[in-house]
């Protein structure tokens, strides 16, 4: 943890990652994916299902598959998908205060919208403590973990990558922070796609507790 201490720019993912896997929040998310392709291609559900599938896989994000190739509008997808129901996830005043006491700039990194960031992060009760919010649309819907959104978000917020650490559940999102010099912490969950290389050097730290986590660097610094 000691090389820690002089870390300045904090990087967070959003989901799975601020909130517990466990709430199965995402999980609504995916289900309104599958909703949304199967109206949009007229295809049934579980048709619906291998194609999102497949887009993830092969494009990052079910969204980035969905532009290539049926040229869908991209504003009402993110829309759609994030009409979720977000009443059960709690305050969490731990994480709140561990963010708190973290010095320097902090940001969310989301292959996810804004307003789903602002939604969640007010559910959370930790809006306030980020100084941005870089989600797809500054990403020119290039997901993670393309290089591109990494660069630009490094010259948007004037980020030393050596002075940097990023919080992310699905694993090979990590693997560009790492070859851009950043310090890379992968939140544990069980999912395979997310856990995959997630045995991989280019990870730094493993944690399931992401406040407990916090805490230990605040405490060495």
């Amino acid at each position: 943890m000691k090389d820690l201490s002089k870390i300045k720019f904090w990087l967070f993912d959003l989901d799975n990652t601020l909130y517990d896997g466990a709430t199965k929040v995402f999980d609504q998310v995916d289900k309104k994916m599958s909703k949304f392709i199967s109206e949009k291609l007229n295809v049934n559900l579980e048709e619906a299902r291998k194609i999102q599938k497949s887009y993830f896989q092969e494009y990052n994000t079910t969204l980035n598959g969905m532009i290539k190739n049926h040229k869908i509008d991209a504003d009402e997808f993110l829309e759609f998908v994030h009409d979720v129901d977000l009443s059960f996830l709690d305050k969490n005043k731990f994480l709140e205060e561990e963010i708190k006491k973290l010095k320097g700039k902090k940001i969310i990194f989301t292959n996810g919208s804004r307003a789903h960031a602002l939604n969640v992060t007010k559910r959370i009760g930790i809006d306030r403590l980020f100084d941005g919010i870089f989600d797809i649309r500054d990403c020119e819907f290039i997901p993670k973990p393309s290089k591109e959104p990494y660069k630009k978000l490094i010259e948007n917020y004037k980020i030393e990558p050596q002075y940097c650490i990023f919080f992310e559940d699905i694993a090979r999102n990590l693997k560009p922070a790492h070859e851009l010099g950043m310090k890379t912490v992968w939140i544990k969950n069980n999912e395979p796609w997310a856990a995959k290389y997630s045995d991989q050097d280019f990870i730094n730290y493993k944690t399931d507790n992401l406040a407990k986590f916090l805490k230990e660097i605040n405490e060495v610094r």
